[in-house]
């Protein structure tokens, strides 16, 4: 049997990582959020966080916004 303070701490641990991990994906979902340049980052290094990204803002009816960086990012190349 575990000690109950033992225990309580462990629990304690969890959620403070818990916690530390919804707060660092929502800082990352409000930095591409906000941001077309991040988003681009995100494209060139992590492109399956910035489809979650996408996924998610398509759930939350939030349509067109991949085809729109897709083009500004197009047509900036040019």
């Amino acid at each position: 049997m575990m000690d109950p303070l033992l225990a309580k701490k462990i629990f304690k641990g969890v959620l403070v990582l818990e916690m530390l991990g919804v707060g660092g994906a929502y800082m990352l979902y409000y930095k591409m959020d906000t941001s077309q340049d991040f988003r681009q980052k995100m494209n060139r290094r992590y492109p399956s966080i910035l489809e979650v990204y996408y996924k998610c803002n398509e759930w939350s009816g939030i349509y067109g916004l991949k085809e729109k960086d897709q083009e500004t990012w197009l047509s900036s190349k040019n």
